[in-house]
């Protein structure tokens, strides 16, 4: 019994230092300022939470990074003139090339969104908006609906999260570790579904969605 016990202690104790440590490479990763890039894609994908990830993904479509632009996750009794009213972007610029998805609850959601959008316009490529914390997750669940997709990640910072020392902000610091909590069973998902563990031809991903929301 102590033999069992010395055991069951060893591997909790592994566990626990493999989580801590991933949870540190994982905010380390996401609090850094995201560097400047120049790419272009078919499209671009905002998933919602905040509207200066609505402004960024408008300043990427202004600059001609994608055709069209998607928001995901749109609140229902939200319209564009809403949008435009509280982002400051023209009414105009938003019935050009702009469209509102509202049926996303969550993330999960905004992948099932995003991949009926990109397979309406033919897209093959797509850039990603949203914060730094949620884009590792975001890439997991849009990747395990779109394999073929190529995603470029363009991540924003909220102004609320400190750059530096964020484990001396316990906001910043719950919000981490609560996506962080979120991100392991997304990745073990998608290892699920690239290794056909259902045994079901790689369609795992569309059971995975009967789970509740995440």
């Amino acid at each position: 019994m102590k033999r069992l016990a010395t055991w069951l202690v060893g591997i909790f104790g592994a566990a626990l230092l493999g989580f801590v440590l991933g949870f540190v490479l994982f905010a380390v990763n996401v609090m850094r300022a995201p560097e400047e890039d120049t790419a272009k894609a078919d499209g671009i994908v905002v998933l919602t939470g905040g509207q200066l990830r609505i402004k960024e993904g408008m300043r990427l479509l202004e600059e001609g990074r994608g055709r069209r632009l998607l928001i995901t996750g749109v609140y229902p009794r939200t319209g564009k003139a809403d949008i435009a009213r509280t982002s400051g972007i023209s009414e105009a610029d938003l019935k050009c090339c702009v469209d509102l998805g509202y049926k996303a609850l969550n993330t999960r959601g905004n992948a099932d969104e995003a991949s009926a959008w990109a397979r309406k316009y033919g897209f093959k490529s797509l850039i990603v908006v949203t914060a730094s914390y949620h884009m590792p997750r975001s890439l997991i669940e849009l990747t395990s609906q779109m394999p073929g997709v190529v995603l470029i990640p363009h991540s924003v910072v909220p102004h609320r999260f400190r750059r530096s020392e964020w484990w001396l902000d316990a906001h910043t610091t719950r919000v981490l570790l609560s996506e962080y909590i979120k991100l392991i069973p997304a990745a073990a998902r998608l290892v699920a579904i690239r290794t056909d563990i259902f045994g079901n031809g790689g369609t795992g991903s569309r059971a995975a969605h009967s789970t509740g929301p995440i």
